[in-house]
């Protein structure tokens, strides 16, 4: 390894360490996501490009509105359901029930590559930027099969909204 590689090396892990001293957090771990995360988006990108059809030049309203909602009904899917649960055990540890139908949980403390999973995981608001780039290119390359997809979850939002508002009112009539 060249002196300035040695150098280079040794700033970034003074820039981690430093970055939260005494409460480590998994730095490299997250940056190994991003790459993850860019490397499909441009993996994706190039698939779009080579597909030769032109980009839209702006996505309508409606279909925005569309993917908004499915990208956050399956955000919360992933992250939080208790279906869906196993496949985070390996990420995140149960805390317990949340709203109905959901779980609280936390990451997992070792290895630190599995502590930025769970946060991944286990969090709506991070999942949100993956599934919503999922549900972008989806539309790019295919979109009425994406609007088909989106509207089932779109479908299970407005499901969820009207369980709670049935709810909501039954609590009031006995109330």
């Amino acid at each position: 390894m060249t002196d300035a590689a040695e150098r280079a090396l040794r700033v970034a892990e003074d820039a981690v360490h430093d970055y939260a001293p005494g409460d480590e957090r998994p730095l490299l771990d997250h940056a190994a996501l991003v790459g993850v995360y860019g490397t499909a988006v441009a993996g994706l990108t190039l698939l779009v490009r080579r597909r030769g059809r032109p980009l839209p030049e702006r996505i309508p309203a409606a279909d925005v509105v569309l993917l908004s909602v499915a990208t956050h009904r399956l955000s919360r899917l992933l992250t939080k359901d208790t279906v869906t649960a196993p496949f985070r055990a390996p990420f995140t540890k149960f805390k317990g029930a949340g709203a109905p139908g959901e779980v609280n949980e936390e990451p997992r403390d070792q290895p630190p590559a599995k502590h930025a999973v769970g946060e991944l995981v286990s969090c709506p608001f991070c999942m949100a930027q993956w599934v919503g780039t999922a549900f972008l290119f989806g539309y790019l390359l295919a979109p009425r099969a994406t609007r088909a997809a989106a509207s089932l979850f779109t479908m299970v939002s407005a499901s969820d909204v009207l369980q709670y508002a049935y709810t909501a009112l039954d609590q009031a009539a006995e109330g």
